[in-house]
């Protein structure tokens, strides 16, 4: 499936692959409870979060994600069209609803949006499926959750991917980007 506009992934994760614990924790990643702190770059900074979100159009994702960034005192995405893909949510007016992944994708398209950030376990699985990401920051942190969360899962056909970079950062978190690879 092509649509004019192509999706970018940003995850955090745990080295064996989880986004969070199956009950949604995210402590691990966040340095919350006794999770040993927060992941380091060294540099104060956000690992290049800002300047991901600062080139993308839109972002998109599904009712998990947004109901763990809806409370935060910070709205982190000012300026930026919001779209959430729910059928159980009620509207919020920082966002766009959508009822289903197709009308999301029909809501992206019209709109025009060239690249768009796409977020959560399912909406990421669910965009990857139909071939709509065309790039993706994995960030791994040093721990091993054992069980959780994960965007990944069956696909109805392998995803080739192309090495574009790997950062390494103090705390020993290791980001890497990959394009999706297009054949033919």
């Amino acid at each position: 499936m092509d649509a004019p506009f192509t999706g970018s992934v940003f995850l955090g994760m745990s080295v064996d692959g989880f986004i969070a614990r199956p009950d949604g924790d995210l402590a691990w990643l966040t340095g919350g409870d006794d999770a040993g702190g927060a992941p380091d770059d060294g540099e104060g900074g956000d690992f290049g979060f800002a300047e991901f979100v600062a080139g993308i159009d839109a972002l998109v994702m599904g009712r998990g994600t947004y109901e763990v960034i809806a409370p935060l005192a910070e709205w982190p995405y000012q300026g930026k069209p919001v779209h959430v893909i729910s059928t159980t949510l009620e509207p919020d007016p920082r966002t766009t609803l959508h009822r289903s992944f197709d009308e999301a994708v029909a809501a992206l398209t019209t709109a025009g949006y060239r690249r768009v950030y796409v977020d959560g376990g399912r909406t990421v699985h669910d965009f990857l499926a139909a071939g709509l990401v065309g790039d993706l920051t994995l960030s791994r942190v040093p721990v091993l959750i054992g069980e959780g969360h994960t965007p990944f899962g069956p696909l109805p056909a392998d995803v080739l991917l192309e090495h574009v970079r790997t950062r390494t950062f103090p705390g020993g978190m290791v980001q890497t980007t990959y394009r999706v690879r297009r054949e033919g």
